[in-house]
């Protein structure tokens, strides 16, 4: 008799670009899991000990727990290697890993943690009211980025190359969460348009397009695939 599949589990939050990173490459992958919805700044003791590190996402496959979602993503991308989203060469490899850890660090640091941080998270954590300062380096920054990636999009098809792949994804958790609160001034790149229009038509971001957050909702054109 077959042994039955182990329990895939992930424990997100809707808002976080690393938890929506990890539901992309198990959507683009056709993995189906159960989302369940982890207020992690609240600490509690049984999300702790799935995660010590108190972050999301946590990915439960069985019995064993998975956190770090960059760890997480190419565990899945060599366990479930079709579509691939890590490139086969080293070189290659390096260029998509270089850009995650850019969008997942620097990014995150200079403008999802402070425009979503400040905007939505400052709220739902009852930690005061938005710093302005940050909300203004925020959207200062927004805009170097924006335009970073459009020198890369000019000079390629996706991010790191020819072919979409797990830098895509980290680029694009990130930019639909800022795009949900309309913190996305899509006037600025039509480069960077173009290439978020491609990525946010896959089937695997439907699930993204359709999440909410009680107290915030969604820019109108969020969810509209000809925005």
């Amino acid at each position: 008799m077959a042994q039955d599949r182990p329990t895939i589990r992930l424990y997100h939050y809707p808002l976080s670009p690393f938890s929506r990173k990890v539901r992309l490459v198990l959507a683009e992958k056709r993995i189906e899991v159960e989302l369940v919805e982890e207020r992690y700044w609240e600490k509690e003791a049984e999300f702790l000990r799935r995660n010590p590190a108190g972050k999301v996402p946590v990915l439960r496959l069985g019995s064993r727990m998975m956190s770090e979602s960059t760890a997480i993503c190419e565990y899945l991308d060599e366990t479930h290697p079709e579509p691939l989203l890590m490139p086969k060469s080293p070189e290659a490899r390096y260029e998509v890993r270089r850009l995650v850890g850019w969008f997942d660090d620097k990014f995150h640091r200079e403008v999802t943690e402070k425009l979503v941080g400040e905007r939505v998270f400052r709220k739902i954590m009852g930690t005061g009211y938005p710093d302005s300062g940050n909300v203004k380096s925020g959207a200062k920054a927004i805009k170097w980025h924006l335009r970073y990636m459009e020198h890369l999009l000019e000079q390629r098809r996706w991010l790191a190359g020819g072919e979409m792949t797990l830098a895509d994804f980290s680029a694009a958790a990130h930019i639909s969460c800022l795009d949900y609160i309309s913190d996305v001034d899509w006037n600025l790149s039509e480069t960077v348009k173009d290439w978020y229009a491609k990525i946010k038509s896959r089937p695997a971001f439907r699930g993204i397009l359709a999440d909410t957050v009680p107290g915030f909702q969604p820019a109108p054109h969020y969810a509209d695939l000809d925005f």
